[in-house]
């Protein structure tokens, strides 16, 4: 209920009147059925245009950390995630991928969409980076087909660390359906599944006109800045 407050009367009016949406091939996004929403991670407010636009619920996952915050802010920041549909996942331990893979796959399996970032972070200087392979299990054991979606301008509107956003115009575009099935059993071949999530982020290259950094986003962030030439 919390959702649909926020989209559709607290929170989603205000924000189309702020940012104005503009979006290309939101048909792509089938009106019924499981679905998985792959989209490169610009920025935090990624989370907040995605369910915004798209009419149907949108489910990504988060770690637990956001929802056990102290203060005013905790509870803010907890209060953002459930009402955005975000499910808190326990990243810490060694089996947290499996444990964030089985929760998309119930909303799957559900018939809902399953919001996803196949990159993992977020973009440390806004290119794409190489995929995780986690999409591609989550395509092969759901069945579900993938919808690349590009967020084009998102970290200028809300770069890293800024809290206020910049206002503009949030520009969004979605890919057509990509299809599976051919590989439909092979869940757990890591190079089907490497193919598979390769494939995923040529399309959101193309979708995004972004320049495509085959490593990936969390060894690129752990390595030290290049020194300014004098």
């Amino acid at each position: 209920m919390l959702y649909w407050l926020l989209k559709y009367v607290i929170l989603g009016p205000l924000l189309r009147l702020i940012f104005r949406p503009q979006v290309e091939g939101l048909e792509n996004v089938p009106e019924a059925g499981p679905v998985i929403l792959a989209s490169n991670h610009l920025s935090f407010s990624d989370s907040i245009f995605t369910p915004l636009i798209v009419k149907r619920k949108v489910t990504f996952i988060a770690k637990a950390e956001y929802f056990t915050g102290r203060g005013l802010k905790g509870w803010l920041t907890k209060m953002f995630f459930v009402g955005s549909g975000t499910i808190p996942v326990d990243r810490s331990g060694g089996r947290a991928a499996r444990a964030a893979l089985d929760t998309q796959l119930q909303v799957l399996r559900a018939g809902g969409i399953a919001g996803i970032y196949p990159e993992g972070t977020r973009s440390p200087d806004g290119r794409l980076y190489r995929g995780k392979t986690g999409v591609a299990r989550l395509a092969l054991e759901s069945g579900a087909p993938v919808v690349p979606m590009a967020m084009l301008n998102s970290d200028a509107i809300q770069p890293t660390g800024q809290i206020i956003p910049n206002l503009g115009r949030v520009r969004i575009r979605f890919g057509a359906p990509l299809d599976f099935s051919r590989y439909a059993g092979m869940s757990g071949d890591r190079f089907v599944e490497r193919a598979v999530t390769d494939e995923i982020m040529y399309e959101l290259m193309e979708l995004s006109g972004r320049e495509y950094v085959d490593m990936y986003a969390q060894k690129a962030k752990a390595r030290p800045p290049e020194p300014v030439p004098a």
